[in-house]
């Protein structure tokens, strides 16, 4: 199938799928790129469907943030978009969150659809390769995360990477161990 017939075909699969009653800015954005390519400006249909793309990601991403867990007892929790930005300008999607008590704090952030997860994969799920570099195996819940440096990092079905950075390793394993890791695992798929 040439190109145009396939650009035109997927605005019109994805547009198919878009609720005609509910307009939003994905909706818009992908109607304005049919309009578009039905008067032959490809770049610009392009260029609409990558925003809508783009749309779709972000809310993928705010989806992602359910994750992140409630701060427990005596800890309050901040959400940092910025630095969830930040993941996504590196190719993939994240979750960032600040928590804090009256005397410690701690970063967690999830990664996925990520290179940087890719890299790391071998040193997260191979536990020869982590103690080789002086980590050691941390056990949260049913997973495994790599303790190195005061950081804690798990590989989540083999795709999803969840750090925590921070001093007090009880404070961080204990909110680790809240989160539901086996929906996380399913997550986009």
């Amino acid at each position: 199938m040439p190109l145009p017939m396939r650009l035109s075909f997927a605005a019109a699969v994805i547009a198919s799928f878009a609720a005609p009653v509910w307009a939003d800015d994905v909706t818009d954005t992908i109607q304005s790129a049919l309009e578009a390519y039905n008067e032959g400006d490809i770049a610009y249909a392009t260029e609409e469907l990558n925003f809508a793309l783009q749309l779709l990601k972000e809310m993928r991403a705010a989806d992602l943030r359910s994750f992140l867990p409630e701060p427990l007892d005596g800890w309050t929790r901040e959400i940092d978009a910025d630095a969830a930005a930040a993941v996504g300008m590196m190719g993939g999607m994240g979750a960032v969150a600040a928590y804090v008590s009256e005397d410690d704090n701690f970063t967690i952030t999830i990664v996925m659809d990520s290179p940087m997860v890719t890299g790391m994969a071998p040193l997260l799920s191979n536990p020869a390769i982590a103690a080789s570099s002086g980590a050691r195996m941390v056990r949260v819940g049913r997973e495994k995360f790599v303790s190195l440096d005061g950081d804690l990092n798990g590989l989540i079905g083999n795709r999803i990477l969840v750090q925590a950075d921070g001093d007090d390793t009880d404070a961080i394993v204990a909110h680790l161990e809240t989160m539901d890791f086996r929906a996380l695992s399913q997550f986009g798929l």
